[in-house]
C-alpha cells in the first residue's frame, strides 16, 4: 500500500538531495521522510472517517447506555471501546472525561475510558499492523481494552469519588435539544476542520515520535539498547517504563520510536510497555488531571495504570521471546 512512500523517500535521499547511499545520515532521513509521510497519511483518512463517525453518533444516548448497562462489566468494556476508538491523546482525552463525570457516569467507566483512550486508537492500530502484523496487533488490543476495564474496574470499587473536586460535580447539566443534522456535504466543511484540528494538536508530537525514531534508525549502534537494558535484568520492563514517563507523546507518535528499538534487540514487551508508558503515565497529563482529581485519586490512578503496563510488558516478553 505505501510502496510508493518508499520510491519517493528514496528519490529524495538520493536524487533530491544526494546524500551518500549506505551513510548513517541516509538511513535516518530516508526513515524519517518515509514514516512521516505514512503517517500523514493515515492521519488524514482516518481521523477524518471518524469526525463523521462522531458527529452521526447520538454521545447523548451512549452516555445513557454505559449507565444502564452495569450488568457483568459490560459497562467497562463499552467505555473502553470508545476509548480506543476515539483518536485523543490523553491530554486531549481529559475534557471528555471531565463531560463523562459532569453527567453522573460512574467514576470507574469514565477511568475506563480516559486508560484505554491514549492506549489504543485507529492510526496507532493502523501503525502497529504494518509494523508489527495482525497477531501482534490483537494482542495489543485486547492488552490495552484489558488495562482499562481492570483499572476502571478497580478504581470504581475503591468508591473515591470524594477524592473529584467539588466543581466537577456542582456543573449544571442541560440536555441539549436534538440536532437535525444537516447535510452531509454541508457539514462537512465542519467535519474536516474538526479533522485537522485533531492532527495539528498530535503532528508536533508525530513528527519528534519520527525524529527520535529516525536518529535510533541511522545513529544509534546496534545493540546500544539492548545492552543498556539487558544489564537492568528483570527490571528492564519497569525501568523502561520510568524512563517513558517524561517523554510525552501520543502513541501513532512513538510506535516509530518502538518499532527502531525493537530492530535493535529491546524484547518486545519492554519496547511495548515503554509505548504505554509514554501514551498513558504522562506528566502533562498528570498536570491537567490535578485540576480535576485530588492529589489521593490521582496517585491510585496512575499507580493502577503503571502496574497494568509493568504486567503487559512482562507477560509480552514471556510470550513472544
Amino acid at each position: 500500500m505505501f510502496e510508493f512512500l518508499e520510491i519517493f523517500s528514496q528519490w529524495v535521499v538520493y536524487d533530491l538531495l544526494n546524500i551518500e547511499v549506505g551513510t548513517q545520515l541516509a538511513k535516518s532521513v530516508e526513515f524519517f521522510i518515509y514514516d512521516t509521510s505514512k503517517i500523514l497519511i493515515l492521519l488524514l483518512v482516518i481521523t477524518h472517517l471518524m469526525s463523521i463517525l462522531r458527529y452521526y453518533f447520538p454521545m447523548d444516548k451512549l452516555r445513557e447506555f454505559l449507565v444502564k448497562n452495569k450488568l457483568y462489566g459490560i459497562d467497562y468494556f463499552f467505555s473502553s471501546i470508545f476509548g480506543a476508538i476515539t483518536p485523543f491523546c490523553s491530554c486531549s482525552s481529559i475534557p471528555l472525561f471531565i463531560g463523562f463525570l459532569e453527567v453522573q457516569i460512574p467514576l470507574g467507566v469514565t477511568f475506563a475510558f480516559i486508560i484505554t483512550s491514549p492506549l489504543i486508537n485507529e492510526v496507532a492500530v493502523a501503525l502497529f499492523i504494518s509494523s508489527f502484523g495482525w497477531k501482534l496487533t490483537i494482542v495489543y488490543i485486547v492488552a490495552g481494552i484489558a488495562i482499562g476495564m481492570i483499572g476502571g474496574f478497580i478504581l470504581g470499587k475503591l468508591k473515591m469519588e470524594k477524592y473529584v473536586e467539588d466543581f466537577v460535580w456542582r456543573q449544571n447539566v442541560n440536555k441539549k435539544a436534538k440536532e437535525n443534522k444537516g447535510e452531509f456535504l454541508k457539514v462537512l466543511p465542519k467535519l474536516s476542520r474538526e479533522a485537522f484540528g485533531i492532527i495539528e494538536k498530535i503532528i508536533l508530537y508525530v513528527i519528534i515520535g519520527v525524529a527520535v525514531g529516525a536518529f535510533i534508525h541511522g545513529f544509534v549502534p546496534e545493540n546500544f539498547f539492548e545492552s543498556f537494558l539487558t544489564k537492568a535484568g528483570a527490571w528492564s520492563v519497569p525501568f523502561a517504563v520510568v524512563l517513558a514517563v517524561p517523554m510525552y507523546s501520543n502513541a501513532s507518535g512513538v510506535i516509530p520510536v518502538i518499532e527502531s528499538l525493537i530492530a535493535k534487540g529491546i524484547p518486545i514487551g519492554t519496547a511495548l510497555a515503554f509505548m504505554m508508558a509514554v501514551v498513558g503515565l504522562s506528566l502533562p497529563e498528570a498536570l491537567i488531571l490535578k485540576k480535576v482529581l485530588k492529589w489521593q485519586l490521582l496517585t491510585v490512578f496512575f499507580g493502577i495504570v503503571t502496574v497494568g503496563i509493568i504486567g503487559i510488558g512482562f507477560i509480552f516478553n514471556l510470550v513472544f521471546s
